[in-house]
């Protein structure tokens, strides 16, 4: 039988130690086609390039594996993918990852690395996007295989409701403690931020942005709190932005 295509992208760069674990894992269930960033893209967002040219370029990193390094965001990374790449071929999964990171809760608005996965999703392909909680540039990524490894398959023999992606985060714990997975809700949280102001050596004043997470939410349902208890958290979401339940309150307004 024909083998799956599937992309895989990251905002941590195609170098970062991340990408290569979730290359690793997902070789074992199809082709390969890796589009990623050429410098780290963390806190991107949906971004796109428009004013300058975008540049892609073959690069021999991961033996065996089609990869290439873009100049773009990670959004442009999925956008040149499916439509100069990888036009003519049906992409059955993008996985977007490992973030060195959390992306739970709030953080899925900011980030890179699901924003990648929420394009593709908008082009109609199933995604995933994974995050580990552990900023090391050194992290270990070897107790997030088994479930990574899982949630691929999965979605490979399952398949995907069209519009979701799932935001997927991954406690930092040892090998053999992170106690299975949890299918939840988007905690009710966000950042409370400050920024430290300081003076250039010309003299010129700049900030340098900082905060702290905050977590308003104590449901036992969310990501935040699976997260706490040792669990995998998978988070399945959606680029439709509506809030339904306040049409039925702004009713009045159709009468104007």
């Amino acid at each position: 039988m024909k083998k799956p295509l599937i992309l895989v992208t990251n905002d941590d760069g195609i170098n970062a130690a991340g990408i290569k674990a979730l290359i690793e894992v997902a070789s074992e269930f199809g082709d390969i086609v890796v589009v990623a960033p050429d410098s780290p893209q963390s806190g991107m967002g949906h971004a796109v390039t428009l004013s300058n040219p975008i540049r892609l370029h073959e690069v021999d990193l991961f033996e065996g594996i089609a990869a290439y390094e873009c100049t773009g965001t990670p959004v442009d990374c999925v956008k040149l993918a499916k439509n100069i790449l990888l036009k003519d071929r049906e992409v059955a999964l993008c996985v977007s990852g490992i973030n060195h990171g959390s992306n739970a809760s709030i953080n899925i608005i900011y980030s890179g690395t699901m924003s990648a996965a929420m394009e593709a999703s908008l082009e109609g392909i199933p995604s995933i996007g994974f995050s580990l909680l552990d900023y090391a540039y050194n992290a270990n990524f070897e107790p997030s295989k088994p479930f990574v490894r899982t949630l691929i398959q999965h979605v490979l023999e399952h398949g995907m409701e069209h519009g979701t992606l799932w935001n997927v985060n991954i406690p930092k714990l040892p090998e053999g403690q992170i106690k299975g997975i949890k299918v939840c809700r988007q905690a009710n949280a966000n950042w409370e931020e400050e920024f430290v102001e300081a003076f250039d050596p010309r003299g010129q004043k700049y900030y340098w942005m900082t905060g702290n997470f905050v977590n308003k939410d104590t449901g036992e349902d969310t990501d935040i709190q699976a997260l706490r208890d040792g669990y995998v958290s998978v988070v399945p979401s959606m680029h439709d932005l509506t809030n339904y339940k306040a049409i039925q309150s702004l009713k009045g307004l159709n009468a104007f």
